[in-house]
Parts: C-alpha cells; structure tokens; sequence
C-alpha cells in the first residue's frame, strides 16, 4: 500500500475514534449527531434508491456548501425531472438543518471515507453523475467512482498555496483532481494553482452562492413577525454572531449605539447555553419565540431562536453586520446582505474569503477592530449621501457577478451526463 494511503486510512479511523471519544454522554452534541446520523444509513439509503430512475448524487460538506450548490441542485430538478436527487452531508451543521429539504429525493449522512463504505454505497446508489462542493476530496469515493466511470464535478473550487495538492507530499491528491471529469472554480488564482500542477480540465466559472443570493433579491422572502417587531427605519440586522461579536455589539449598543435604533441578532449557535449568554449581555431582549407566540412583547432588541431565517431576514436591516471575523474560522456569508444593497460591516477576519477581500476593496464592505471603529463606522452611515454610495457597490457587486449556474448547466448539457 502506497505510504500515503496508509497514513490517509490511519487517519480517517482515528478521526472515528475522536468523534467516538467526543460523543460519550454529556459531551459533544454534534458529535452525537454525526455518530447517530449514521447509525441507521444504509437501509434508509437502499429504500430511497429502489425504482428505477437514474440518480444524480450531490455532496455538500455543511451547510454553507449547501447553500453555495443549491442553485446547481434546483437547476438540475428542474433541467432532469425523472432523476432522482440523492444529498449527502458530511457534518450535522448541514444535514439536521436540511434533512427535510424538498429539492432532494433523499438526504442523508455521507458514510465514512472507506474503501468498504464508498463500494457499498455506490452499488446503491449508481449515480449516473455525482458533484462535490467547493471541496470534500474524499479519496475512496473518488477513487471508486472513477474506476466505475461516473463523471464526477466539482462546482465553486476555491484553492489556496497551502493545501495538500500543492505540496510535495500531496501526489494522492493530485491524482483525484486529475481524475476528476470537471472542476469550476470560483477565481484565477485557483484556476493557475491548478492549471501548474497538471490539472487542466477547469473552468473559472464564478461562485453559484452569487445567484442563489440575487434569487432572493428577485423573490423576497416576508416575514411577518419581524414586520411586527419593527417599529422604524434603523435596523440592525446582526447575523450569524459569535460571543466576541455579541460583546462588541452589547458594547456598542448600551454606549449610546441605541440611539433612534432596533437590533435583531441572529447568533450562530443557539444552543440554551448561548442563549443565556446572550440575554446577559442585552437583558432587555426578548427571544423571537416569545414574541412571535403572543408571550414576549417588543423592544429594542431581538434574538433569533431559530435556524433558516437569516437570509431572508437581512433585507430588513438597514445595515448588516456579520458575525464570525473575531474568531479563527472568519466571517460567515456576506454576500447574503450585500444582495439586498445593504451596507455591511464585519470584523478582521475575512482575508480568507474572495467575495470579502473583493467587497472590502470596493468600500461596500466596513472592517471594525473594536467597539470606537464600529460606532465610527455606523455614525458615518447616518449620512445620506455615503449611505447610499455604500448600498449602491454591494448590490451591484452581487448583480455583476451571477451567471456560474448558467456556465455548470450548459457543460453538463452538452457532455449530456444526464441523457439515456
């Protein structure tokens, strides 16, 4: 066995291990999830693929992938309506949010990477085409749809210098993107980082989450318990928070940021702990389940409770800020508000992000290092004249760059993956 490989298998059994460790009572939930959501697999995975229409397998590592391939996943529904449509998740974060999720025919945990789980799993499944996104290299499951012959694509590949396949050490790697029938990336950089080490069957086709976001600037969502909440023009909308996000921001707000204002946090975690935390940091917030069943009154400040509503929920803000870049991870997805020609402010962290990077260079999007830049940068925002200047560059960045579902759809049309 290839040494490489060898160290590939150990690993992935000792990722298993820790998850077991993680999951033991009382500890980690979302190791739970992971162990549980894969206990019952495979026979709910044989009934889902009975019949015989082909079957189109969609993977997603979270749900941030997810939302980035839901535009490919909707378009292909639509462009292959007898095909079945199989979405498999990799973490909790993604599947116990979209187990439910309509556009697919069966959504479930995708097995862990071995040379048994991705044999057996293909032999149910026998997709006629299978799109990963953004990354999940998965070697067995590549390896193992490659010798079966099912043309395999990946859609919004982001690469950077300092992952596996551009080191010396990462051959393996290499081999399954160069296996791999197609790969559309998101920007130039990526498209050269492939193109140097022998991958040449890439497109820079553009980020799809670009058109998932402008579909909802062209079909808005209402939400009418937020309608009722709010009582002005001054919303901040706060998504996606993280504690050092929800202190800045309790720093800010009880400092003199309330002024004429409400703000709606939408935490990324709303598990009961932070929760808590939350209502410590603005003890006059209500909890949106209160309000929205008649037992919380209104306010100042409101705290989303719930998973699915942030997308929709930004275009009611009259600026957005987006949680995440304090912490090591970055910030979570702006091109949500941006969509809705909202201005939008985030933290330090987002230079791993293309969209954020393009944004911030543009001045659609304001950086904040402390509580005095982010009541200078909201202050600045009270005048007309910037406001609207601001607005005008993350609507427009959004609208200028749609068109990557378009470019993935016309290829696989014309390879006709999908045809009889």
């Amino acid at each position: 066995m290839d040494l490489s490989l060898f160290l590939y298998n150990t690993g992935i059994r000792l990722y298993k291990a820790a998850v077991r460790l993680s999951a033991s009572p009382g500890k980690n939930r979302k190791a739970q999830q992971w162990l549980n959501g894969r206990e019952n697999n495979w026979p709910s995975l044989k009934a889902a693929m009975q019949g015989r229409q082909p079957v189109i397998w969609v993977h997603a590592a979270s749900l941030g992938e997810f939302e980035q391939g839901r535009p490919i996943l909707e378009a292909m529904r639509k462009a292959y309506p007898a095909h079945k449509i199989l979405l498999t998740f990799f973490s909790p974060s993604g599947y116990e949010v979209r187990k439910n999720y309509p556009g697919a025919d069966h959504v479930c945990y995708l097995p862990l990477d071995t040379a048994a789980h991705a044999a057996r799993f293909l032999d149910i499944v026998q997709p006629r085409l299978a799109v990963f996104i953004k990354y999940e290299f998965w070697y067995h499951y590549l390896s193992t749809l490659h010798a079966r012959k099912v043309p395999v694509m990946l859609i919004s590949g982001i690469f950077r210098p300092q992952q596996v396949f551009f080191k010396w050490y990462g051959g393996l790697f290499r081999r399954l993107l160069r296996q791999m029938d197609h790969l559309f990336v998101q920007n130039e950089a990526s498209l050269t980082l492939l193109h140097n080490i022998g991958v040449q069957q890439v497109t820079l086709a553009g980020d799809t989450r670009f058109d998932r976001v402008w579909a909802l600037r062209q079909h808005p969502v209402a939400l009418p318990e937020i309608e009722r909440f709010i009582t002005g023009a001054r919303v901040l909308v706060a998504g996606s928070t993280w504690p050092a996000d929800e202190e800045l921001l309790a720093q800010w707000w009880y400092d003199g940021g309330q002024g004429g204002r409400q703000l709606v946090l939408a935490p990324h975690e709303i598990n009961e702990a932070h929760l808590r935390d939350i209502t410590r940091l603005f003890p006059d917030a209500v909890l949106y389940s209160a309000f929205a069943g008649g037992s919380g009154a209104g306010g100042k400040v409101l705290v989303i409770d719930n998973v699915g509503m942030l997308s929709a929920l930004y275009r009611y803000s009259s600026i957005s800020y987006v949680g995440g870049g304090f912490g090591k991870e970055g910030i979570h997805n702006i091109l949500e508000p941006a969509t809705y020609s909202k201005p939008v402010i985030i933290g330090p962290i987002y230079h791993q992000f293309n969209e954020a990077e393009i944004l911030v260079h543009l001045r659609g999007a304001i950086v904040v290092n402390d509580v005095t830049s982010l009541r200078e940068s909201i202050e600045a925002l009270n005048d007309a004249y910037y406001y609207q200047q601001v607005a005008e560059i993350t609507g427009r960045f959004v609208e200028e760059h749609q068109g990557a579902t378009e470019k993935i759809m016309r290829y696989i049309q014309e390879k006709r993956f999908l045809e009889e």
